[in-house]
Parts: C-alpha cells; structure tokens; sequence
C-alpha cells in the first residue's frame, strides 16, 4: 500500500496520520509534501502517527531526518507516535531513536509538546 497522510488538530499540534509504507518514491513525497504544506501554514508542533506504517526503507529514513532539521530549523518540534516493530528496527538501526522521541500514548505525546502556543494572526491591512 501507498503512504496515505491525513492530518488532524489537537490544540496547536498537527497530527500525521500515516498508513502504509514509507518508501522511495510516493511514499516519501507524500510525508515531504505534508510536512512543507503544515510548515507553510504555520504548524511548528507536529506529532507524527506511525502505528499503520507498515515499512519504511532508506529513502524514507532519510525524508525523516530531512523533515526533523526542516520543523528544527523553524524552531518546531517533531515526534513520533506509535512506531511499530519494523520502523522501529529503522530507527535503531540509523540511530535516529536517539534524536525522535517515540510515544506509545497519543495523550503522552501531546503533553511533550508542553503547553499550548498562543498563535499571532497576521493583520491584513
């Protein structure tokens, strides 16, 4: 199966909700894609949801690092949620589990973030 993204709100977090497999080609355009729109439309908070992920290869260890310095670069924060077995064989593998916290509790993982950012509107006039 094709990476699949839908994004959801909890506060000032942007969820991820990912299904399928993170992979050269569609599966890691669809992240990079995801992750460059929530950027652009001010998300600096983002919980990424692997529990359906059922694979990831080079190419999407590799959009990972790249989305970590992007959100790190905007002064955001990036976590993982619910990795299983396999992605995270990846991510000890790469030693990349020692730069994303991975939470098993969505609620645990929202609380991370610590307390909610006021968002600034832009004034049009």
């Amino acid at each position: 199966m094709v990476c699949q993204a839908t994004v959801r709100q909890a506060g000032d977090v942007a969820i991820i909700d990912l299904r399928g497999r993170i992979t050269l080609g569609d599966g890691s355009w669809t992240l990079r894609d995801t992750v460059k729109r929530l950027i652009a439309a001010g998300h600096r908070r983002i919980l990424l949801n692997l529990k359906d992920v059922s694979h990831i290869d080079s190419a999407g260890m590799g959009e990972l690092v790249a989305m970590y310095a992007t959100v790190t670069n905007q002064n955001g924060q990036i976590r993982l949620l619910d990795a299983q077995t396999k992605v995270l064989d990846a991510l000890r593998m790469t030693r990349l589990d020692t730069i994303f916290e991975n939470f098993t509790d969505e609620t645990a993982a929202l609380r991370s973030f610590g307390p909610v950012e006021l968002r600034r509107c832009k004034s049009t006039g």
